[in-house]
């Protein structure tokens, strides 16, 4: 009977627990690439991500955040998605925020202000450097935060295909 009466208990808190883990929603899968669309890798919920191979190769649009990120960003936020004294690093940021709020803040900038805190992004709506290569920008901070990629100019990159080059014409103007 003694074994019983401890026994109960424990059996109970094992089922709570495996019932509470079979009802827990896992956080999505924010780097695997699902499917490719014309060069363009997403996931299985159809947020934009990387794709690297064995030997190196990084999917174009990686590539392109790579020079894009060096061109506009890295003056703040630091080489490579690494951070600076005066911004934070980006390349965690691609992980962990949502690709929509990531989206939103480069748009729209943001004001962090408190004790703690004083953090300005501007807003880059305005500027089609930024724009036009947010997904790019984007895929390459992932891939960097992934450390699917290492530091320094991806050696070896996928061609661009004709979507990705019509895209950036429509964007720029250049039709």
């Amino acid at each position: 009977m003694t074994r019983t009466r401890h026994a109960v208990p424990m059996i109970l808190a094992l089922f709570t627990l495996m019932a509470g883990a079979a009802g827990a929603e896992e956080a999505p899968d924010n780097i695997t690439a699902a499917r490719d669309e014309n060069g363009r890798y997403y996931t299985a919920d159809d947020v934009p991500t990387f794709k690297v191979t064995e030997d190196g190769t990084v999917d174009w649009l990686t590539y392109s955040g790579f020079r894009r990120y060096h061109s506009e960003c890295h003056v703040c936020h630091g080489p490579e998605g690494e951070g600076s004294s005066y911004a934070p690093a980006l390349k965690t940021s691609a992980i962990n925020m949502d690709y929509y709020d990531f989206v939103d803040v480069v748009t729209n900038g943001r004001k962090k202000v408190s004790a703690a805190e004083n953090s300005v992004m501007p807003a880059f709506g305005e500027n089609v450097n930024v724009m036009c290569y947010l997904d790019d920008i984007y895929v390459y901070l992932k891939a960097r935060g992934a450390d699917a990629l290492p530091r320094g100019r991806p050696a070896k990159k996928e061609a661009k295909s004709d979507a990705i080059k019509d895209a950036e014409k429509a964007c720029l103007g250049h039709e």
